[in-house]
């Protein structure tokens, strides 16, 4: 707040005006005063056309002029009949350090309330020495006890890429089998489109497809973006659609009771449009 002084007088004997900003929006009003106006007149205003509006302010800023230094210049309690305390000096600070003492702590409170709504969902990700493991290094670093032919990767690998694995010889696939490219990458390749779901947010929906892919004899299924699928792999789509489209045909023809829809797997691995059989199944009448 600052004032505007030196002004003719107006009809009502105004000469000056008091300009109180507020610092956040930048808001203005400009109220007439007089320069007899005494510490009393200006809090009667101050009330009657700022707090009115706007409510008590946390802070007031002004150039400390005489007219609030000898008695406006103290906290709002003041105006009323309970008292008066100021704002400076060391009740102030310690005010201050309980205020930001207390903020402190229920901050804390509500973080770990938080933290633990979290750690009920979330499960830790810990190997044994003996789990292929060799040696655990550190908090999230293992060390893997890799056959000979990899001896030129370094066999210590972060915990989020490693995943448990129940191990089965029918599985393993042979280390010459395995197309690695020269920045140690290997290419996947999508077999078929298994499901489709759609999930609604507030402003759209968003489509997503369950992939099967395939890389190195390994079946992998993931949900992947329906848009980039689409992009990337348009051929999967209309073979989705293919399969669909007929199953769809041969229900509303039939419209069973219990159906049993089976679709050709080899020729979806094949790439091919896959062959789709529908069996139908009638319960049994009991008799009266």
């Amino acid at each position: 707040m600052d004032f505007i002084t030196g002004l003719p007088n107006s009809r009502r004997k105004f000469n000056s005006i008091w300009v109180i900003v507020d610092r956040l929006t930048k808001s203005a009003h400009f109220l007439p005063v007089r320069t007899t106006y005494s510490a009393e007149d200006y809090a009667s205003l101050y009330i009657k056309e700022i707090v009115r509006l706007h409510g008590v302010p946390f802070s007031i800023i002004s150039d400390r002029g005489a007219q609030f230094t000898a008695n406006f210049w103290r906290s709002p309690i003041g105006w009323f009949d309970v008292g008066e305390t100021k704002l400076l000096g060391p009740e102030l600070v310690q005010q201050a350090v309980e205020k930001v003492k207390l903020i402190q702590e229920r901050l804390h409170t509500a973080q770990n309330r938080q933290k633990s709504y979290s750690d009920n969902r979330r499960r830790d990700l810990e190997f044994a020495v003996g789990d292929w493991i060799v040696q655990r290094i550190g908090r999230v670093a293992y060390k893997l006890d890799l056959p000979p032919e990899l001896e030129t990767i370094h066999p210590v690998f972060h915990i989020f890429m490693l995943r448990k694995f129940l191990g089965d010889p029918s599985c393993i696939s042979p280390i010459e089998d395995i197309e690695v490219s020269e920045n140690l990458s290997y290419e996947e390749i999508p077999v078929a489109i298994l499901d489709r779901q759609i999930r609604k947010l507030r402003t759209k929906e968003v489509a997503s497809v369950k992939v099967l892919w395939r890389s190195n004899n390994v079946e992998e299924m993931t949900w992947e973006a329906e848009e980039d699928m689409k992009s990337r792999y348009p051929h999967l789509l209309s073979l989705q659609v293919i399969c669909l489209r007929q199953i769809w045909q041969v229900l509303h023809r039939y419209q069973p009771v219990t159906t049993e829809v089976r679709i050709d797997r080899a020729a979806c691995l094949l790439g091919r449009t896959p062959r789709i059989s529908v069996g139908f199944r009638t319960p049994l009448l009991r008799s009266c």
